[in-house]
């Protein structure tokens, strides 16, 4: 299809609405210059197909054998709690919600802004120990994915090392530049299965699509 713009051809191609994301895959696989880990590809490319950032190729990592760890949570019905309610949005609830699973958000809830007054820390340290109160009450697996706020990594770090807390798995992808690599470092040394972007880059939307790669796989 091509498109005269002040005199310049732009060419478009003729791709159906349904098969969009198809063709965004195909070019994705086409533009990498290396082969991907099998295992770990379907989650790097919607990464990727998110973003539109190659970058994370790199950047992105992964502790052992993580993706059969968070298939067999999801499976056994995990919750996935999130510290944007933008990240909650993206997340899959109709597949997660096939295998038992829901998705929470508690940054915007009464009790937690409350809490984060009185105590002078922020909604989202807050809101990770009122997903650990959570935790006690559902026999069920806990996946948290935090792609905003880097004060959610330090708080789960330090419930992990008091040991009060053990989720399945941590989605560490926060963007920013205040304390964002640290805190994603000390995930990586917290001793619970993780996969987190080292350096600055992430965001709501890259913890969705890691969110829903698993869902997906699994």
């Amino acid at each position: 299809m091509n498109n005269e713009i002040n005199g310049r051809q732009i060419q478009l191609e003729n791709v159906l609405p349904q098969e969009i994301e198809k063709r965004s895959f195909e070019i994705i696989e086409s533009e990498l210059e290396r082969p991907l880990d099998p295992e770990l590809a379907p989650i790097i490319k919607r990464v990727i197909h998110t973003t539109a950032d190659f970058g994370y190729v790199d950047t992105l990592c992964f502790s052992h054998n993580v993706k059969e760890i968070a298939l067999n949570a999801l499976r056994a019905g995990a919750h996935i709690i999130t510290d944007t309610n933008m990240a909650r949005a993206g997340v899959s609830k109709e597949r997660l919600a096939a295998f038992g699973g829901q998705v929470h958000c508690f940054m915007a809830d009464q009790d937690v802004a409350l809490a984060a007054k009185e105590r002078g820390i922020t909604r989202a340290a807050a809101a990770v120990e009122k997903a650990m109160e959570l935790s006690a009450s559902l026999d069920k697996p806990l996946i948290f994915a935090v792609g905003n706020a880097p004060t959610a990594l330090v708080e789960l770090f330090q419930l992990i090392a008091a040991g009060r807390l053990k989720p399945a798995l941590i989605i560490g992808v926060p963007v920013g530049f205040v304390n964002v690599v640290q805190a994603k470092e000390l995930i990586m040394e917290a001793g619970v299965p993780f996969i987190v972007n080292r350096g600055r880059k992430g965001g709501s939307n890259v913890a969705a699509a890691i969110c829903n790669a698993l869902i997906y796989m699994a």
